[in-house]
């Protein structure tokens, strides 16, 4: 995995980038995402970039995403190079952070993998049946906060 590199604050001791924003930690990165509920995948549809809103787990470092055969997300992210992100902000103290996971995702086959995500308990927001797992092992892990 890659954490996408940093500069030195003198000031402040801390990692940040050209615009200064602080560069967050491959562990802090991880934890973030750990901790989330919520993100966002980009995938390739039609040719096209989309993103789509979806609760997720972390389990075993793999981001694990629940959807249906026949989505969008089902046909165009299997096998392909997706980004991942998260993000919390405080708009009246103006500060937050976002985390990017760049990985490829793949459709889990197995019965034996499936059942056992099935098992972590992670149910969907959406209506309907979703019975296809997507996994994404990061490759490419970077993070700033503000």
């Amino acid at each position: 995995m890659t954490v996408v590199g940093a500069e030195r604050s003198a000031a402040a001791g801390k990692a940040v980038d050209h615009s200064g924003l602080e560069i967050l930690g491959e562990e802090e990165c991880l934890a973030l995402l750990g901790a989330a509920e919520i993100g966002r995948i980009v995938f390739t549809d039609r040719a096209l970039p989309a993103i789509q809103p979806v609760n997720f787990t972390l389990h075993e470092g793999t981001i694990v995403i629940r959807t249906s055969p026949g989505s969008r997300l089902s046909t165009g992210a299997a096998g392909t190079v997706v980004a991942f992100e998260i993000d919390d902000f405080d708009v009246a103290a103006r500060t937050g952070w976002s985390v990017v996971v760049v990985g490829r995702a793949r459709v889990v086959t197995a019965p034996e993998e499936s059942a056992a995500l099935e098992a972590l308990g992670l149910r969907t927001w959406a209506p309907g049946e979703r019975d296809r797992f997507i996994s994404v092992r990061p490759e490419i892990v970077s993070g700033r906060r503000i």
